[in-house]
């Protein structure tokens, strides 16, 4: 069953082949050199890679629009690179799962082409056209204050065509049955050269209805149970982990009541709520997230992550709350995006603070679901905010302190490494703190090795333990007769708690330190008095460490 639901415990690291490693020296990065790289992931501890497009495309938009699915970009290598890529990962112990973005395509796509020239190609209605320019052309924008319209009108078609997001990706025509057979002989082929899953881009927009008379799109969730069925009769322990910043009331819609339809979900609604944390020292709108995220089938799982390679969306939260955030992490114009979100690093969001940062990532593999880190959060990665829109923060990985962060050879790299300043690379490279026993690298290093050893977090049932504090969150989990305790201050002030732990005997009167030997043993009464410093975190076990002779098998 473990082995079957692997990513229930898994340890996921998002990157772009583009910025994590040249080995041709052209500037831009490439599956061999990505191959050169597998053994520093290997030591780091994640067990799945998830890779951004690859595929063939013109890059206006990293790669996000796709001009052939069957393909990899010229400028990354080629699919024998990629197969031995694949390979390599394999080897290590490491899955791949990659982007499958097919809400959409590029206009370079020879579908768009031909459905633009021919009104009755058999491509035609693979995309979404209306004669007339839509009433509310002007709404729906993915990207407002960049984009301003979702209807652009076509010379050589002579009618509109539809893109929810920019004007050079037209939408997909997703409730044509031709289009979803297309899809899943994406996945099947992608399958087929060894990867372990998908990371399926903007899913509500895949799945729900469009054409010019659809003022509020229907959901088609049996979509996502066709793609389910799909990919685990083609390999059965192959996934879809879903993009979907939707309500919680909606949640169980995507997964399924029987968990029949996406095995994994991004955890937006805790996400957002947990930056208001961060910003705000108060645990409470976090737990009321977590609470209204716990229902989901017992095989399905979250996946969560501090920063992805989009802006940090703070579109679920009150305007209040998104402006407590905005003044702490973004208050300069020019790090904020789409009206909705900041488009930093953690790192420089945080100021560089160690024991924030300790404490964020501490909190990111506590909370109930998969952690996902993005690549370069692990030395502590700074942002480019002289370039545009999301590309600030895409700058490729910083290596060493040789030219360009040892990134390249090349003199012109696509996107600049980010040099000079504290995040630069002669101050931030992964050579440097892989010397030094405190760095960055070596405590993710060591932390994600004890996540690894708390499946408690993937596989248990999690209780909110309360603590009057309002600025300490205090979780504890339950699997096969093991508990583990996480207490995190959010305060830049110690604070001192008294903490009952819920449990009978010695699972409650004793918490076994697993990060240091600060252990814990209770009072009399059974509650255990406790001091955290500024940003403190602690992570317990109960009962002591003998929990593996205690571990039942069901």
């Amino acid at each position: 069953m473990i082995n079957d639901l692997w990513y229930k415990n898994a340890i996921i690291y998002c990157l772009s082949v583009g910025t994590y490693m040249d080995a041709n020296g052209d500037g831009i990065g490439d599956f061999q050199g990505l191959m050169r790289r597998l053994d520093y992931l290997h030591g780091l501890g994640v067990t799945a890679i998830w890779l951004m497009p690859f595929q063939t495309s013109p890059c206006r938009d990293d790669g996000y629009d796709v001009a052939d699915y069957y393909g990899v970009d010229p400028r990354y290598g080629t699919l024998g690179d990629f197969v031995e890529f694949a390979h390599g990962a394999k080897q290590r112990g490491i899955r791949v799962l990659i982007d499958l973005v097919v809400n959409h395509t590029s206009d370079q796509h020879p579908w768009f082409k031909e459905a633009r020239k021919d009104r009755n190609s058999r491509y035609r209605d693979w995309y979404v056209w209306s004669k007339k320019k839509p009433p509310n052309a002007n709404e729906g924008m993915v990207f407002p204050g960049v984009q301003k319209t979702t209807w652009t009108y076509d010379e050589v078609a002579k009618e509109y065509y539809f893109h929810r997001f920019y004007d050079f990706q037209p939408d997909l025509n997703t409730s044509n049955p031709e289009v979803q057979a297309e899809i899943l002989k994406i996945m099947g082929f992608w399958v087929q050269l060894g990867v372990s899953g998908f990371r399926m881009d903007a899913v509500p927009f895949v799945i729900g209805t469009k054409g010019a008379g659809i003022k509020l799109p229907d959901e088609q969730y049996d979509m996502l149970r066709t793609f389910r069925e799909f990919l685990q009769w083609r390999q059965g322990d192959a996934i879809i982990l879903a993009e979907a910043n939707v309500l919680p009331e909606t949640d169980m819609e995507y997964f399924g009541s029987d968990g029949e339809r996406m095995q994994m979900m991004f955890n937006f609604q805790v996400n957002q709520h947990l930056f208001y944390a961060l910003a705000s020292g108060d645990k409470g709108p976090l737990e009321k997230a977590m609470r209204a995220t716990k229902p989901r089938p017992a095989t399905a799982q979250w996946a969560l992550f501090l920063r992805n390679h989009d802006e940090l969306d703070l579109g679920r939260l009150a305007p209040e709350q998104r402006q407590v955030v905005f003044d702490a992490f973004g208050p300069d114009p020019g790090m904020q995006l789409y009206e909705r979100g900041i488009r930093r690093r953690l790192a420089p969001m945080l100021k560089g603070d160690r024991r924030r940062l300790e404490l964020a990532y501490s909190l990111m593999f506590t909370l109930p679901g998969t952690p996902v880190l993005r690549y370069g959060d692990e030395i502590g990665m700074g942002d480019d905010l002289r370039l545009a829109e999301r590309n600030c923060a895409r700058t490729p990985m910083q290596w060493s302190t040789e030219p360009h962060g040892g990134f390249t050879k090349s003199d012109d790299p696509v996107l600049p490494v980010i040099a000079g300043g504290p995040c630069g690379y002669q101050h931030v490279n992964a050579a440097d703190q892989r010397r030094h026993d405190n760095s960055l690298l070596n405590w993710t290093e060591r932390i994600i090795r004890m996540r690894k050893e708390v499946p408690e977090i993937g596989w248990g049932d999690f209780a909110i333990l309360k603590v009057r504090d309002p600025a300490v969150l205090a979780l504890r989990y339950d699997w096969r007769n093991n508990s583990v305790v996480f207490l995190h201050n959010l305060d830049g002030s110690p604070r001192e708690i008294t903490l009952e732990v819920g449990l009978p005997g010695e699972h409650g009167r004793f918490l076994s330190n697993l990060l240091s030997d600060d252990h814990s043993i209770s009072g009399e009464d059974g509650k255990h008095d406790l001091v955290l410093e500024g940003y403190g975190y602690r992570w317990y076990r109960a009962g002591g460490l003998d929990y593996l002779l205690r571990r039942t098998q069901a």
